[in-house]
């Protein structure tokens, strides 16, 4: 995760920078092949690896804890398809974000073996809480780019067609208390310092 300095305050409508320069994050739209703010607030600019950098703009200095890459990340799932999982970024680390951060798992960075045999809706469901951890800035539309290919990263809180919150009894299942009911998903081990954003 990084803290980044505000650059500039900007206001709705104000002209960033050109297409060229930077891709459109959070808080920004494009027009005429130009970068602008949809926000009063901060701009923030971030590169990875030396791709094109994200300009984004945030409303105030406690908003600019931003996901970055190596980043650990609680999410929640608000939709699947066959090929990824569609996800909101709520906190990094255990500090909640003002503002909420668009994300994609893909079927390929669920899980670390066997990839060729992961099935996203055996892994996720909407609704699901996931830690995940950032493996790129993603694209144009500010889609961070997320893995839980690891034995800590997965679903902490899952609930049954019941209501019920699911126990996890495998890395691969979890059960519903009332029912009894196993659902299959990508189970995270769930670490201590994570405990007290999932419950």
């Amino acid at each position: 995760m990084v803290l980044m300095a505000p650059a500039r305050c900007c206001v709705p409508g104000e002209r960033l920078c050109s297409l060229e320069d930077c891709a459109p994050g959070y808080g920004t739209y494009c027009k005429h092949g130009y970068v602008f703010s949809s926000l009063s607030g901060y701009v923030v600019k971030r590169s990875d690896n030396g791709m094109m950098p994200v300009i984004s703009v945030v409303r105030d200095t406690d908003s600019h804890l931003l996901p970055d890459v190596g980043a650990t990340v609680t999410c929640k799932v608000m939709s699947i398809n066959p090929r990824f999982a569609k996800v909101q970024i709520m906190y990094v680390g255990a500090t909640v974000l003002k503002n909420t951060f668009r994300g994609t798992i893909r079927k390929e960075d669920i899980r670390a073996t066997e990839k060729d045999k992961v099935e996203v809706y055996k892994s996720f469901r909407p609704g699901d809480v996931v830690v995940a951890k950032v493996i790129s800035l993603g694209d144009a539309q500010s889609n961070y780019l997320l893995t839980t290919a690891e034995n800590e990263l997965g679903v902490v809180v899952a609930h049954s067609e019941a209501g019920a919150t699911m126990v996890p009894i495998s890395w691969c299942e979890m059960q519903c208390p009332k029912t009894h009911i196993k659902e299959p998903r990508k189970v995270a081990r769930v670490q201590p310092e994570f405990l007290n954003v999932t419950t």
